[in-house]
């Protein structure tokens, strides 16, 4: 038996060729119980495997940190020396790193256990030629499995044999009509979506019935691949993380590095102890390290995780994503439900005498009809009235109202009819129904006998019009067949659907093809489309404005999508490419289409994949947006994947890394913005909590420098860096974005967090608060005017209160007594609270024997405040140069 993961390869084979290479040698028998249970024992179930990591193995992953070894290490050493209070916060703030990335992790995607759950639990086959149902992990390569009407497919089936066999396949292909299967043989390199002698496994039966050979089971089906995509797709390290980690490398790398030099120095100069010059060292990269940083960006992460669910209609299940968003620069998106409405509606009607156009998108019944640009009333004009009431009545969808909104079940096409009809005159009751031919890939078309009122038997029909025009030319040899291809020719390349309506007055009882073929009256034609939704096409010029690019992915035939993409201004000149182009071209070649087109039409899932891994192998920053089965490896592949909440599949949602629980697609706008927001305001963060750690680590430096003694402990170290973590810094989650935040561009994927005047800035502002702490502790030691306690508590109320006035100049680009100076009314009441804990680290008792503080007075209190005031001038002052350098760039440009 030939490798079963070759069952495209099948398509083009005839049943008995089929039947040969599955070893399958009675159709009608199927296989013996005995040949199932060896072939079973042999490939293994028909399942999918599990992939999952067990949760100690996240959270021990969560150690796996340079900055936690580090601070591993000063637990140890302040341990040794028996410090049990700083031991023990020190190893606090540990645990808390760790307990906040283990959260982030645990809430991965469960994807594959979704797509497990979407396989069938039952399937009925004929073994030892009687039909029974058995397990569906228990079906092998060579079952002979019978399919009826609500069945689940339970693994890739090669169609044996049809009888009006329609099958819903859109969680593979993403398009919502069902697809009419028979047995024939097809060209073996016919797109997925178009093979008619197929059925896909988790694809459902909509009508009909038949039978397939099982060609290909568990791992080996098209959901396995499916499967085996998510689980091998590669989720890069977001642009925003990989810039945090080299910082936070640099800088521990950095640190360490001056550590060591730092002791030796203190080793040779001979002022120290070994004890307290390695208590001081410690002290120095605790207070150096930036321990804050992974708790500060995942509290800002998670409060913009939170606003943006109750305010863009977004959910966000992996915190780095939302940072991710800001630096997007290509959106992948599926075409059908997110960019059009997944609801065809009737746009044009052609009659023998007349051309109508219909107003009204979707399938809610609301909309005019206008004849030469003047609203009519459909019911004076017969020959459109004619028409309605065929297309109403060749139909066995119905349309209902479910909770406000207007809902199908059967096929869209059907359904764009019925609402057309009612859209003219409203619901009426059901005619007497005596015979009903389901539409059939064969013949493509449908047609209903009705007994009419007064007793007539009248026949209606719909389909396609190269079916339903000769029937036409069949009763009146003078009709202009020419004329009406011509105008289907048209609309199709406006990327409309058109469907040929007729009807006939008889005297049978029963519909027959050789009846139909004798002749129709012919009604005319209608063109349908599945509508952009109208706010897209804002939201795409916008996004393009931003710098942003759209790319429509579809299983759509190349001129419908080549419609629908200028329709939405997808770009000035869409360039569309199909999946079997691409799969034609040579490597390079695909690569670079797959970067340069604007539309994907007739896709597959690896063609969806395949182009998120171009884009990003480009230097492309993706997002992904679709709702289907066949989306998931390329939503799991993708920097953001995005799923619809509302029509998207549990598969495609536990791949992705958000979801936009109103299905629009313009939330994605927003979301980019409120990404651009809060990536700017992580690194307002950054860059507000690295020079005020420097200056802490300086304090101790400057003080071995020297040979005085220390300052400040390792535990009022990292009270200064935790509790203003938590709360000064707490401040940039509710900034708001600056003007012109959506007409920038992206920002490079490559581009460094910090310029060069940012570590400027850092440099200067360290060694100004770190400077003038040092000289009030000083000044106050050497005139005994307090005692070492009120000056290292003094010491640490000045480099707070350094951080309150900096914040101020790091908010904003504005200087700082400007409209900006209340924008932002959150960041006063973080500021009273820091200096509610201050004074309770100043003035409890408790606190004053933990941390070893004492009160101070209004002569320390006022100098804390001047220093600064000191900081924020100098700040602002080099802001208003970099102003006014700026401006003057920019009049030279002009000039």
């Amino acid at each position: 038996m030939e490798d079963p993961s070759a069952q495209i390869k099948m398509t083009h084979l005839t049943v008995a060729e089929v039947q040969a290479k599955v070893q399958t040698p009675d159709l009608e028998a199927g296989l013996t119980q005995t040949e199932a249970e060896k072939r079973l024992a042999e490939n293994g179930p028909n399942a999918l495997a599990s992939h999952r990591t067990p949760k100690w193995v996240l959270f021990v992953r969560q150690f796996n940190n340079l900055i936690i070894y580090i601070l591993i290490g000063a637990a140890l050493m302040t341990s040794m020396m028996r410090l049990l209070t700083d031991t023990i916060i020190i190893a606090l703030v540990i645990i808390i790193n760790a307990i906040i990335g283990y959260i982030q992790e645990s809430n991965a995607s469960d994807s594959l256990d979704q797509i497990k759950k979407m396989l069938a639990h039952n399937a009925t086959v004929y073994r030892d030629g009687q039909r029974i149902d058995v397990p569906a992990e228990e079906l092998v390569v060579g079952d002979v499995v019978f399919l009826e009407a609500g069945d689940n497919v339970p693994a890739d089936l090669r169609i044996i044999d049809s009888d009006n066999l329609m099958m819903q396949e859109a969680v593979l292909t993403g398009e919502t009509n069902s697809v009419a299967k028979s047995p024939e043989a097809l060209p073996s390199d016919t797109p997925l979506a178009e093979q008619a002698n197929m059925a896909f496994s988790s694809t459902a039966v909509a009508s009909g019935s038949g039978m397939g050979l099982v060609i290909a089971t568990g791992a080996d089906s098209e959901l396995g691949k499916i499967s085996s995509a998510v689980a091998n797709a590669k989720k890069r390290q977001s642009p925003m993380m990989k810039q945090l980690d080299g910082i936070g490398k640099g800088i521990s790398y950095g640190i360490l590095i001056f550590a060591v030099a730092l002791f030796i120095f203190g080793l040779i100069g001979g002022h120290y102890t070994l004890g307290t010059l390695a208590l001081g060292i410690v002290t120095m990269i605790v207070g150096s390290m930036p321990e804050g940083l992974p708790a500060t960006t995942s509290v800002i992460l998670a409060m913009g995780v939170q606003a943006m669910a109750k305010n863009e209609n977004t959910i966000v299940k992996d915190l780095p994503s939302v940072e991710v968003l800001g630096s997007v620069d290509v959106i992948a998106t599926d075409k059908t439900g997110t960019l059009t409405q997944n609801e065809m509606t009737v746009t044009d009607i052609l009659t023998p005498t007349a051309q109508y156009a219909v107003t009204g998108t979707g399938y809610a019944p609301a909309g005019d009809f206008t004849l030469d640009q003047e609203v009519i009333t459909p019911a004076d004009h017969q020959d459109l009235e004619a028409l309605l009431t065929a297309g109403y009545e060749a139909n066995d969808t119905t349309l209902a109202e479910i909770d406000g909104k207007y809902e199908i079940n059967g096929e869209p096409t059907d359904g764009a009819f019925i609402t057309a009809y009612q859209k003219a005159f409203g619901e009426t009751e059901e005619s007497d129904e005596l015979d009903l031919m389901p539409f059939d890939s064969d013949y493509r078309y449908m047609a209903k006998l009705v007994r009419l009122a007064d007793g007539t038997k009248k026949l209606y029909i719909k389909g396609s019009p190269d079916k339903l025009l000769p029937m036409a030319k069949a009763s009146d040899p003078n009709f202009d067949e020419a004329h009406y291809l011509a105008w289907t020719s048209e609309r199709s390349k406006h990327g409309q659907r058109v469907i040929a309506v007729g009807s006939r007055i008889v005297n049978v009882d029963k519909i027959s093809h050789e009846l139909l073929e004798s002749g129709i009256d012919f009604l005319g034609l209608a063109a349908l489309i599945d509508p952009p939704r109208p706010e897209v096409i804002a939201s795409i010029r916008d996004m393009r404005k931003a710098g942003v690019k759209v790319k429509m992915i579809t299983g759509d035939h190349p001129q419908t999508a080549q419609a629908i993409a200028k329709t939405l201004s997808l770009a000035d000149d869409p360039q569309v490419v199909t999946g079997a182009e691409l799969e034609a071209m040579s490597p390079d070649d695909r690569e670079h289409a797959m970067v340069s087109a604007d539309v994907f039409a007739r896709t597959t899932p690896a063609d969806k994949l395949a182009i998120v891994q171009a884009l990003q192998k480009a230097g492309n920053v993706t997002a992904m947006v679709g709702d289907g089965v066949n989306d998931a490896p390329a939503l799991k592949q993708a920097d953001i994947g995005v799923a619809m909440g509302e029509s998207g599949t549990d598969v495609a949602k536990d791949a992705a890394d958000m979801i936009l629980t109103d299905d629009k697609f313009t939330t994605m706008q927003r979301a980019i913005k409120e990404g651009r927001r809060i990536y700017d305001n992580i690194k307002k963060s950054i860059l507000f909590l690295l020079p005020t750690s420097f200056a802490e680590g300086l304090v101790i430096a400057f003080t071995v420098l020297t040979r005085d003694d220390m300052p400040l402990n390792a535990s009022q170290m990292l009270w200064i860096n935790m509790v203003s973590a938590i709360t000064i810094q707490l401040a940039f989650i509710f900034e708001p974005a600056e003007d012109g935040i959506m007409l920038r561009p992206p920002r490079p994927n490559d581009a460094g967090m910090m310029n060069k005047h940012d570590v400027f800035q850092l440099l200067y502002v360290s060694v100004l608060i770190s400077g003038i702490g040092l000289i009030a502790h000083d000044w106050l030691l050497s005139n005994g005017i307090a005692g070492p306690r009120v000056a290292s508590t003094m010491m640490v109320n000045i480099i707070i209160l350094g951080k309150i006035f900096y914040l101020f100049n790091i908010r904003t680009k504005a200087i700082v007594f400007s409209k900006q100076f209340f924008s932002n009314p959150q960041a006063f009441w973080i500021i009273g609270l820091m200096m509610v804990l201050q004074l309770g680290l100043t003035y409890l008792p408790f606190m004053q024997n933990v941390m070893r503080t004492a009160a101070m007075s209004w002569r320390e209190w006022g100098i804390a405040i001047a220093a600064g005031v000191i900081t924020l001038i100098v700040a602002e002052a080099d802001k208003l140069i970099r102003i006014g350098l700026h401006r003057r760039a920019g009049r030279a440009r002009f000039q």
